[in-house]
Order: structure tokens, then sequence, then C-alpha cells
């Protein structure tokens, strides 16, 4: 068992058993995203962002969508009135921040799936670290090649085909706001 990342809409997007391997994000991708608070110097991806001069912060944004099972938790421990409008409030915001951003996401994903295959040594360019949890030799290997089975030893670029994939569907099924969910 560990932390996996999801990716939610605000119309439920439904997948298939059989799809899953087509939607779904690693373990990796799932470390990866955790890694700005884990690693001392600068994290994999902001590492990327900069070696592609793609703004990845959407990304980043993406953790920050407090989704409807998030804040019924939060106003459950909240012990006042005021808190729980505090709560109520803080959500909307951070709902607002992200609120429409499929467009720039799936912009952001082109970008990146677009820069990224033209480079043959992502792994040696990224700076090493003594606490690798993402195998990054492995992960950011073979950029145009699918090594993983759609969730399972997924590499960096088979999980950024499936997340486009995911977004471009969701889109398409008139979603317009995406974000990640932990669980």
């Amino acid at each position: 068992m560990g932390l996996d990342i999801l990716l939610q809409t605000e119309i439920e997007t439904a997948f298939s058993l059989e799809d899953f391997d087509k939607f779904s994000l690693s373990r990796e991708f799932c470390n990866l995203m955790c890694r700005k608070d884990v690693v001392e110097h600068e994290s994999e991806l902001d590492q990327i962002g900069k070696i592609t001069n793609v703004d990845i912060s959407c990304f980043y944004l993406m953790e920050t969508y407090p989704d409807e099972d998030y804040i019924e938790d939060c106003l459950e421990f909240a012990e006042t009135e005021a808190e729980k409008e505090q709560i109520l409030a803080e959500a909307k915001i951070a709902k607002k921040a992200i609120e429409g951003n499929i467009d720039l996401v799936l912009q952001t994903l082109h970008q990146l799936l677009e820069k990224l295959a033209k480079i043959d040594n992502l792994p040696n360019l990224l700076l090493p670290t003594e606490f690798d949890t993402l195998n990054s030799k492995y992960y950011f290997s073979d950029f145009t090649i699918n090594k993983g089975k759609g969730y399972i030893d997924n590499n960096f670029g088979h999980d950024l085909r499936n997340f486009q994939r995911f977004v471009a569907n969701a889109k398409s099924k008139g979603n317009q706001t995406v974000w990640f969910t932990y669980g």
C-alpha cells in the first residue's frame, strides 16, 4: 500500500476498469509531485520546467483544490461558526484559483510532451539526490516509449501521456477544471 495521485474533475468522468491503464498516473508520478517538499535542492519537476522552459506551476495549483470530502472533513472539526466560515471562504478562494484550468493544463502537457521528446538524456540533466524514491535513471529515461503497464513501472513520458489523455477526455465531456487528489 502507498499513496496514489488521482485526477478529478467537476463532472464525474467514468472510465471502465479496462481503461484504467490509459488514464492513471503511477505511484512514481505521485512521488514526483511530492518531491518539492523532500529534496533539499530544486525538485525534479521544477528542474524539468526550467530545462524545457515550460511553466509547470499549474500542476502545483492542482494540488490545492479542496474537494467536497476535504471541506466536509474540515468543517467537522471546526469548533466555532467563525472557523466554519473561514474554511468555506478559503475553499472558495482555492477553487477560484484553478477554476477553468483545463485548457492551461492541456497546453502545459502538450508543451512538455513536445519538448521532452527531443531530449535524449533527461536523467543526466537532473541533479542527483541522495533520496531517490523515483528511481530517476529509469523513470526519466526513454521518454517517448511507454515502458510500464499504465500504472506499474510507468516512466515519466508514459505518465504525461496518460495525464494528457485523461484531461483531453475530460474536456470532451464538458469539464472545465481538473485537479489532483491523493489517496
